[in-house]
C-alpha cells in the first residue's frame, strides 16, 4: 500500500521538480494531488515522464483530511496559511519555505545528515526543509565535521538565478538577448543587472549589514551541525541558470589534511568527490544540472590557520537545494515511521 500525496506549489520550479523525482525514484504513492493558488486551477501538468497528467486543484478548497503527506513548495505566504490547516488534519508536512526551519519544535531536516533529527516531526507534524544554499554545504560539511569538528565556516556563494523563481530565470534570459540586441535593459526581478554581471545581495538587508539569505546560513547550519560553529557568509547572485556554488574554508578543532578530507569526502553518502588538480579537474553548475550529488572539488589545505581546509562546492539547487531534499525526507519520514509502503 502506498501514499497519499500532496505537492503543493505544483506549478512552480521546485513543485514540478518534485514531481519529477517522485517519479525517477519511484517513490511509493497510490495517490498524488497537484495543488496551487486559484489562478493555476484547472491547468494540466506532468507528472514526472510518467506519461500521466495531474490537474491542479485549487489550494483555497483543497482538504486535506485523508492524506499522508503534504509537500509544500509554494513560499512562506502560503505556508503560514495552509500548513497548519493541513498539519491539523493529519496530513504531515514537509516545508520547504523559510517559515518553520527555526522554530525549535519542527525538526530541520538534511537526511544524509541529521536523519534522527525527524523524530520530532509528531510535535507540530511539520517538517522544514533547509535554505538551498544551506542544505548543499552541510552535506559536504557534516562527515568532515565528524571527524575533525568544525570551529569555524567563512562561505561565498555563487548562486543561480533559478534560486529567485521563474521570474529569476526570465530576467536573466531577456536582459542576455537586449544586451546582444541593444534594446532597453532595467532590471525587475532583481536590483541590479543580472545578465553579465554578479549581484552581491539576496534578499532583504538586516540591521547589521548582512541580508537575510545570509542569516539563513548561518542559523539554519548552526541549528544542523552545532551552535557552537561560527559562521560567516556573502551571498552573492550570479548569471547562471541553474545550480548554486560555494567556496567554503573551513577551520577545525582537530588536524585534518586535505588527502584525509578527500578520503572521507569519497566515502560520504550524498557527495561525489570530483578533485583533479588538472584543467577541468573539478564540477561547475553547468555539469551537476539534473543531478542528485552535491559535487566536491578544489579540496586543498589553508596554510594561513592551523587545521583549515578551503573546497568548492556545486549542487542543483532545484534539486539537492529543494525538491530532491524533500523527496528525501518523504522517504525518511517512511522507512522510520509512516511504513505504509509495500
Amino acid at each position: 500500500m502506498g501514499y497519499r500525496l500532496v505537492v503543493v506549489g505544483a506549478t512552480g520550479n521546485v513543485g514540478r521538480e518534485i514531481l519529477n523525482i517522485l517519479v525517477e525514484r519511484e517513490f511509493p504513492f497510490d495517490e498524488i494531488a497537484a495543488v496551487a493558488s486559484p489562478r493555476s486551477t484547472g491547468d494540466i501538468i506532468d507528472l514526472g515522464d510518467s506519461g500521466k497528467e495531474l490537474k491542479v486543484r485549487n489550494i483555497e478548497h483543497f482538504d486535506f483530511d485523508g492524506w499522508d503527506i503534504a509537500l509544500f513548495a509554494a513560499g512562506s505566504e502560503v505556508s503560514k496559511i495552509y500548513v497548519p490547516v493541513a498539519a491539523a488534519a493529519g496530513c504531515t508536512v514537509i516545508d520547504s519555505s523559510s517559515l518553520y526551519r527555526m522554530d525549535p519544535d519542527v525538526p530541520l531536516i538534511v537526511p544524509e545528515v541529521t536523519p534522527e533529527a525527524i523524530d520530532g516531526y509528531r510535535v507540530k507534524n511539520i517538517i522544514a526543509n533547509p535554505n538551498c544554499s544551506t542544505a548543499q554545504m552541510v552535506v559536504a560539511l557534516k562527515p568532515l565535521h565528524d571527524a575533525a569538528t568544525i570551529k569555524r565556516i567563512v562561505v561565498a556563494t555563487y548562486q543561480s538565478v533559478s534560486g529567485a523563481g521563474k521570474a529569476g530565470m526570465d530576467e536573466l534570459f531577456e536582459q542576455s538577448r537586449n544586451i546582444f540586441v541593444g534594446d532597453a535593459n532595467a532590471p525587475v526581478k532583481f536590483t541590479k543587472q543580472i545578465a553579465f554581471n554578479v549581484i552581491p545581495h539576496i534578499d532583504s538587508f538586516l540591521d547589521d549589514g548582512s541580508t537575510k539569505e545570509e542569516w539563513k546560513m548561518v542559523v539554519e547550519t548552526k541549528k544542523i551541525l552545532g551552535s557552537n560553529i561560527k559562521i560567516s557568509a556573502t551571498c552573492v547572485r550570479v548569471p547562471v541558470f541553474v545550480g548554486h556554488s560555494e567556496a567554503i574554508n573551513i577551520e577545525f578543532e582537530d588536524e585534518i589534511s586535505a588527502a584525509h578530507a578527500q578520503a572521507i569526502l569519497r566515502e560520504s553518502p550524498g557527495i561525489m568527490l570530483v578533485d583533479k588538480r588538472e584543467d577541468g579537474g573539478y564540477v561547475t553548475p553547468v555539469e551537476c544540472v539534473g543531478e542528485y550529488a552535491t559535487y566536491v572539488s578544489r579540496v586543498r589545505e589553508d596554510p594561513t590557520v592551523d587545521n583549515g581546509l578551503s573546497l568548492w562546492c556545486v549542487s542543483d539547487n532545484l534539486r539537492k537545494g529543494a525538491a530532491l531534499n524533500a523527496v528525501q525526507i518523504a522517504e525518511l519520514l517512511g522507512r522510520r515511521h509512516l511504513q505504509r509502503a509495500a
